[in-house]
């Protein structure tokens, strides 16, 4: 995606002392950056709230990332928001999260409006509360026609569940005869999973310290470069974005060969 340089400016103006924006290579933005959005009850329990008002914080810092990932050219920003997993979590949570979704997804379609952002969803939509469901779809369809970046939301969504279903849709097409077992590969693979299109992420961050995947992306981040950080997702702004893409920058990425520099 290209970037404007007068709005991105504009965007980070006053940065931290830390942060020496004259070493960030935007000709080396990564194409995809994905986030582990952790720490959402953490951070409210450490201030004496309820952990659903973590969640609602978690909603502004999310805000906060995509207009900064628009600014800076990023094509794809995915954010795993609900896990397969997370279904076990106290039903009351549960409910709000749900009420969550569709209420955020309303209230930020005029800004995925205004910056021209697509949207995807990633995981098992049809399984969600009928409300929730209904303003997902119609959110879908009123960003058909954007062209932008893609917001990419992983909801109900867990690798392993996403591996087993891209394994019984290649089985389904081998026993229909339009697909021969010996063809099979890691392209016709990646055709089945959630992502199919999306290059795969180069830049996952992680927030909350925890030093985990938990069934994120399993396949799509073979090579991906980590970025954990001690902050909670609702203190996660553009500029520890920054940091992260910074120190995704001074990365030597092998991918199994040798360093150039050797």
């Amino acid at each position: 995606m290209q970037y404007d340089e007068a709005k991105l400016t504009e965007y980070l103006l006053d940065p931290p002392s830390d942060i020496d924006l004259s070493s960030l290579d935007m000709a080396r933005i990564p194409r995809h950056i994905s986030c582990i959005m952790d720490g959402n009850g953490r951070w409210a329990t450490a201030r004496g709230m309820a952990r659903t008002e973590g969640h609602k914080a978690g909603i502004v810092s999310l805000r906060e990332i995509i207009t900064a990932c628009v600014r800076l050219g990023v094509d794809v920003l995915s954010a795993y928001a609900f896990s397969t997993e997370n279904w076990n979590r106290p039903q009351h949570e549960v409910n709000l999260l749900m009420h969550l979704f569709a209420k955020t997804f309303i209230d930020e379609l005029p800004l995925l409006k205004q910056e021209n952002v697509q949207v995807r969803f990633l995981g098992d939509i049809s399984a969600l509360p009928a409300r929730t469901r209904e303003v997902f779809e119609y959110g879908l369809a009123e960003c058909a026609s954007h062209t932008g970046m893609v917001l990419a939301l992983a909801v109900n969504y867990g690798g392993r569940a996403e591996l087993v279903r891209a394994s019984k849709l290649l089985a389904q097409r081998v026993l229909e005869g339009t697909l021969d077992v010996e063809d099979i590969d890691e392209a016709s693979l990646s055709e089945q999973l959630y992502t199919a299109g999306l290059p795969d992420p180069e830049l996952v961050v992680r927030t909350s310290g925890e030093l985990r995947v938990s069934n994120y992306l399993l396949w799509q981040i073979a090579y991906a470069e980590f970025y954990v950080t001690d902050t909670y997702w609702p203190d996660f702004d553009r500029w520890e974005l920054i940091r992260a893409i910074l120190a995704f920058q001074n990365r030597d990425r092998r991918f199994g060969g040798l360093s150039a520099k050797r």
